[in-house]
């Protein structure tokens, strides 16, 4: 579809808007925004389309979506904001703050395993219902007695939807309050970001609906498929990639109001583009001359490697800092220094600190894509083309 672009971009950013009107003309876009920042700044603010995949009424400014697993990033800030204020040791058993955790073998997990996909936890034997899933004391009373998959932190694969219950336990734990009420109040009231972990009542009226929707083929394009053991992989209902991505089964309703009120660190976070690339702004330095959250030592924490190689869920190669998807093959970021998370079939949030460049991308319709969406790629080329990167 052709849709009309609206808002800004700063001198040299031209590119990203051109992208952007691609992406609705040719990859099958309905409703999209796109924001990034530079040093602290606003360069671009760009939204286009309907606000509801399956709807009419246009997106407008403050629009925000369901973000899936970009959630992911925000919640390892907070986790990494509390080892930087001297609240959470890295190095320390998850078990020193949360000893039910303790049981089926996972005493020797440490708090750094857990947030690099290493604690050996991607499925349940018995998934949670989503109903279950949203009661985070069934949650996390599920992923304490689970048995892990391998040794805690020999090898690593993406806990699609138990990140969830670690993270949020774990905070909770450290705090005394819920991973939500922690984000609200610790990251995105400091930043002014519209980003919410367990959606308000009052924001309902902001929020889209979302859905799957046909990533059209490009005219010359080459066609990629998968590789046979990722489609293997997929398909199979036993294999360890369908059980981690199944560990919530039936999948929930995304527009039901009660799934967006829920709080799952792992899936359903809810953002604007403009909230996502603030919160990351602040990770690498002050946002609008104001807010940082991390310390210089504490953003060096979140881009150095702490897993890479064979992913054991993903079925590909992956790179994770602690919490963090960083630039690699199956994740094209902005360049090698590049932290940050995408959400599977569309959003993209990262920080780039070479460049000093922030980014956030939301859609309201989902495509086929786990870690590298088409769409999000293209505005990252448009970035990168407009920045003097070497």
């Amino acid at each position: 579809m052709d849709a009309r672009v609206n808002g800004t971009v700063a001198e040299g950013f031209e590119p990203v808007a051109e992208a952007f009107a691609v992406n609705f003309a040719r990859l099958g876009e309905r409703g999209a925004a796109v924001a990034v920042y530079r040093d602290g700044h606003r360069v671009v603010d760009l939204w286009a389309g309907s606000r509801d995949v399956d709807g009419s009424a246009p997106w407008e400014r403050g629009t925000a979506q369901i973000v899936r697993s970009a959630t992911k990033g925000v919640a390892a800030a907070a986790l990494l904001l509390l080892h930087q204020r001297g609240l959470l040791d890295l190095d320390a058993p998850v078990g020193t703050y949360w000893p039910e955790f303790k049981a089926a073998g996972k005493e020797r997990t440490l708090v750094r395993d857990l947030l690099a996909h290493r604690a050996g936890v991607p499925a349940l034997d018995r998934p949670l219902t989503p109903a279950e899933a949203a009661d985070p004391d069934l949650g996390a009373a599920a992923v304490a007695a689970q048995a892990p998959v391998w040794e805690p932190g020999t090898d690593h694969g993406y806990h699609a939807q138990t990140y969830s219950w670690l993270t949020g336990e774990l905070v909770r734990r450290v705090t005394g309050r819920p991973i939500g009420e922690f984000i609200a109040s610790e990251i995105a009231a400091p930043t002014g970001a519209d980003v919410w972990l367990g959606l308000p009542a009052a924001e309902q009226a902001r929020v889209g609906r979302v859905g799957p929707v046909s990533a059209p083929e490009t005219p010359g394009a080459l066609k990629v498929r998968p590789k046979r053991a990722v489609a293997d992989a997929y398909a199979d209902p036993a294999s360890l990639t369908r059980r981690a991505f199944a560990a919530i089964t039936p999948l929930p309703d995304e527009n039901d109001p009660a799934y967006r009120a829920a709080a799952l660190p792992a899936s359903n976070g809810i953002a604007t583009a403009d909230g996502l690339a603030r919160v990351y702004a602040s990770l690498i330095g002050e946002v609008d001359g104001g807010t940082r959250l991390f310390t210089p030592e504490t953003r060096e924490l979140a881009c150095t490697e702490a897993s890479s190689g064979p992913d054991r869920v993903l079925v590909v190669g992956t790179r994770f800092g602690l919490g963090f998807m960083l630039h690699g093959p199956a994740s094209p970021l902005l360049t090698p220094t590049t932290f940050g998370h995408p959400g599977r079939g569309g959003a993209l949030a990262f920080a780039d600190p070479a460049s000093g460049v922030s980014f956030g991308y939301v859609t309201n319709g989902f495509q086929g894509g786990v870690t590298a969406d088409r769409r999000a790629q293209a505005l990252v080329r448009a970035v990168r083309s407009a920045l003097p990167l070497s």
